[in-house]
């Protein structure tokens, strides 16, 4: 009768290689949190007005703001100017991100049935 169950005695080639592959994959996802860390994404409200840029580690590393756009009357434009174009460049960064995940674990979700 086959043993049924537990690793001893049972299967070590097949573990070996589910552990290469684990190992495999971290390795990517690694590489590709790198890769996604050292990208910019640049994201634009107002016509081009303010245009916002964050990195893939979702900092932001440039504001541009055209002088039409400051209004000492209306600061409250411009601070929606801002907002609307930070966010919309950290959603890039988001969709990047489940992208690159979405890849590594075929389309699974990123999650496991368990």
């Amino acid at each position: 009768m086959a043993k049924r169950g537990g690793f001893p005695g049972g299967m070590p080639g097949n573990m070996n290689n589910l552990m290469k592959q684990a190992q495999r994959m971290q390795r990517q996802m690694e590489e590709n949190q790198k890769a996604l860390e050292e990208k910019e994404f640049t994201a634009a409200a107002g016509g081009g007005a303010v245009e916002i840029t964050v990195s893939g580690k979702r900092e932001v590393t440039k504001v541009h703001i055209e002088p039409e756009a400051v209004d000492p009357e209306d600061v409250e434009m411009l601070e929606d100017l801002i907002m609307a174009a930070a966010n919309e460049a950290l959603r890039k960064v988001d969709e990047e991100s489940a992208a690159v995940m979405s890849k590594m674990t075929g389309g699974l979700g990123g999650g496991f049935p368990f």
